[in-house]
């Protein structure tokens, strides 16, 4: 474990200087504040508990944050809101403290994101949001900073974990219960081409129509961005080429999906099945009440509080993958041709 001894002979200064330079002090020159940060990134290390008196009791507190972007999080209505509570409900329980920075890192792409975490004295991060074609994958390849990814991933950093639902097993659920219901000309429209998540899911559709056997049509998968207005693009497409049922990537997308539907005289099951993704509450609110594969937010913000823990404490997981569930409602039915 790198000291602050340990940077200040690689610098050749006191260890009171690099403290100084650590804790952001106002006696001490910009550019040493800068040398050390610099020299503590390369060297690997990691900011120290800060011990926290209550009167009789005395016990060490971390700081971490949770960066968000490209996510609503605000009320209790939207996907970042629960992910973001279940992290700070299993932080507080060992006495973490977190703060929440909306951002655009893809803007900051001059920043050093490691500088960046040890100036602000932060032991690790939960990134939400993020699409990884930016110019910060390549610093989250080789960060030292402990740092978890939601539906992103990034090989060969041991410093860096993956949390997220198993794709797999959603899309084969959804897929097994239309076939159950005699459908067999089934649409995909997925989420922004180019996420990790999206092209995972497009694989994993694939996988489970080929499981039933079922032929998959080029004119009947797309993709699109997690927003309803995507769909009055590529649904009329899908009900031209005859698709009996449309899996949505997304509960709001699928919501989109039930309006162009609708809009063209047809209903929802009776003509066409639409499954969602995510079970957001506005799933209950739609006509019909939507079928949806579960991803349970709370619990995957638990888990990368817990994944998160586990890199600090240099336990090398890579990724921590929860199970989905399948939630029947109006909107699927059986296939009327």
């Amino acid at each position: 474990m790198v000291s602050i001894k340990d940077i200040a002979a690689h610098l050749g200064v006191a260890t009171s200087t690099v403290s100084k330079g650590l804790n952001n002090a106002t006696d001490i020159s910009d550019d040493m504040k800068q040398k050390v940060i610099a020299a503590a990134v390369e060297l690997g290390y990691t900011p120290k508990r800060k011990k926290i008196s209550t009167g009789k009791t005395e016990y060490a507190e971390r700081k971490v944050c949770i960066f968000i972007e490209n996510m609503d999080y605000e009320n209790k209505d939207q996907f970042g809101y629960d992910l973001i509570l279940g992290f700070k409900q299993s932080a507080t329980l060992n006495n973490w403290s977190v703060d929440i920075i909306p951002s655009s890192l893809s803007a900051r792409t001059t920043s050093d994101y490691d500088q960046f975490m040890l100036m602000n004295q932060y032991s690790g991060a939960f990134m939400i949001g993020f699409s990884m074609h930016n110019d910060y994958s390549i610093q989250f390849s080789k960060t030292r900073i402990p740092t978890v990814l939601f539906d992103n991933y990034i090989p060969g950093n041991s410093k860096v974990g993956y949390v997220g639902t198993d794709g797999n097993e959603g899309l084969e659920l959804a897929v097994k219960h239309l076939y159950e219901l005699g459908h067999t000309k089934i649409a995909f429209l997925n989420g922004a081409k180019n996420s990790m998540v999206s092209v995972e899911q497009t694989a994993a559709f694939k996988n489970a129509m080929k499981k039933y056997d079922l032929y998959v049509d080029s004119h009947l998968l797309e993709s699109g961005y997690y927003v309803p207005d995507c769909a009055k693009y590529h649904v009329p497409k899908f009900l031209d080429y005859g698709a009996t049922a449309i899996i949505c990537a997304s509960d709001l997308i699928a919501s989109g999906a039930i309006s162009e539907v609708t809009k063209r005289g047809l209903k929802v099951p009776d003509d066409i099945s639409i499954i969602g993704y995510d079970d957001l509450p506005l799933c209950l609110s739609l006509s019909p009440a939507l079928t949806t594969i579960r991803q349970d937010r709370l619990s995957l913000g638990k888990s990368a509080m817990i994944l998160l823990k586990c890199l600090i404490d240099n336990v090398p997981i890579s990724k921590s993958i929860l199970r989905p569930e399948l939630i029947i409602r109006e909107s699927t039915g059986k296939c009327k041709s």
